[in-house]
């Protein structure tokens, strides 16, 4: 192999094993704290998100937004679910395992948060509908400066003082601004957008990983402590958004295809977003970031093993369209 083809390889390579790239760096900053928090500190994790929002930004085009027009059922159904869905079981596990507050806090985060950046490629990789993949994490980020910090108010404002002002201003920064950014340069530089898009998930993944690395690192001792549990709830959060985002489109009888995408959108957080806030935010609640960091790498697992499942399914209606 030539080195011009080695290197072209590596984005390809690093975006398909994300998932292992990112378990394995929570791995070791949970073994070796010490030389991960030197490298990284968690006040570089909004900027870190920005650079992840921006390569979203690059994806997105006017007609991504076109299905919220021609579909609106579908779009309406699935945001709703999203946003009613995860904050709502994330409380009731926090209640149902009794977390303590900075636990319960980051699990609430978590179900407070948009759709994940990677379900798009999951629902390609599901034979899911892949347009409305994309309409539902494009439309739900956009609702979330408003909707996250009300509904972390909602679900952990009587344990603790959640400055929903602030988060509203963080998100415009740290998601919406970059998002923008990506979208103009699309529109106007597509030259070079194109030739960034080829770059921007391996990235993202990169990016995502060294994110998950700060988080980890910052609370190692702790999380030691209370892996089990915080990994219990997690996987729990996880399962329940897949299962009861497929009840979802079904109850609405959506068609299979239309059933797969709702559920990965709904399980599938941003959770990166959890973890900035929670850095942000909240520093007087060390593991708050921890369930956003741990459901980075375990919804990229699960995510991935639904695909191989869903896609082995014979699925007539399935809109299996080129990824984003």
């Amino acid at each position: 192999m030539s080195v011009r083809s080695f290197l072209n390889a590596v984005p390809e390579w690093i975006t398909r094993y994300m998932a292992v790239l990112i378990l394995l760096v929570a791995v070791v900053s949970v073994v070796v704290p010490g030389p991960v928090r030197m490298v990284v500190k968690t006040t570089c994790v909004p900027a870190l998100l920005g650079v992840v929002m921006f390569g979203m930004g690059l994806t997105l085009r006017a007609r991504d937004f076109a299905l919220v027009l021609s579909r609106p059922f579908d779009v309406v159904i699935g945001v709703v679910a999203q946003f009613t869905v995860m904050p709502l079981v994330a409380f009731l596990l926090a209640k149902a395992m009794r977390l303590p507050d900075d636990l319960a806090l980051g699990v609430v985060l978590v179900g407070a948060c948009p759709g994940g950046t990677a379900s798009n490629v999951i629902a390609f990789l599901a034979r899911g509908d892949v347009a409305l993949s994309v309409t539902m994490t494009s439309c739900s980020t956009l609702l979330a400066p408003l909707l996250t910090p009300l509904l972390v108010l909602l679900f952990a404002g009587r344990a603790v003082d959640v400055p929903a002002a602030r988060m509203f201003l963080s998100i415009l920064k740290i998601v919406i601004a970059p998002i923008c950014a990506g979208v103009i340069l699309n529109r106007y530089c597509a030259s070079l957008a194109e030739r960034a898009k080829r770059f921007m998930p391996a990235l993202s993944s990169v990016v995502i990983a060294v994110i998950v690395a700060a988080v980890v690192a910052s609370g190692a001792e702790r999380i030691r402590d209370c892996l089990g549990l915080v990994a219990a709830v997690v996987i729990l959060h996880n399962l329940a958004g897949f299962a009861l985002g497929y009840g979802a489109g079904r109850l609405f009888r959506m068609n299979p295809a239309k059933c797969r995408t709702v559920a990965i959108e709904v399980g599938m957080q941003n959770s990166g977003l959890a973890a900035s806030l929670a850095a942000t935010h909240f520093a007087a609640f060390p593991l708050a970031g921890v369930p956003g960091a741990l459901f980075s790498v375990w919804h990229n697992l699960s995510g991935a093993l639904l695909a191989a499942w869903f896609s082995r399914r014979n699925t007539p209606s399935a809109i299996h369209s080129s990824p984003p």
